[in-house]
């Protein structure tokens, strides 16, 4: 790698706004904001919309489309060639 061209990579909290939960992850982005975290060390906060925490595929609340009903449906209105 060159040297001087690359953001710096270091410890970053990320904080889900839907959930409050925070993680902590190493991350080229960095934040206005900080935030001490449970090892006494004082880190960069970046506020996020939606994380693992609280997106619907991740929590299990994700709907499922009927895909096969659509099929036969098609089938139906088109018949099968």
């Amino acid at each position: 790698m060159k040297p001087g061209i690359h953001p710096a990579y270091g410890p970053v909290v990320f904080r889900d706004s839907a959930s409050g939960t925070a993680f902590l992850t190493r991350s080229t982005m960095t934040g206005d904001k900080t935030i001490d975290w449970e090892d006494g060390n004082t880190y960069p906060l970046v506020d996020v919309e939606i994380s693992s925490a609280s997106h619907p595929f991740y929590t299990g609340t994700a709907r499922v489309l009927d895909t096969a009903g659509r099929v036969e449906r098609f089938e139906r209105r088109y018949g099968a060639r």
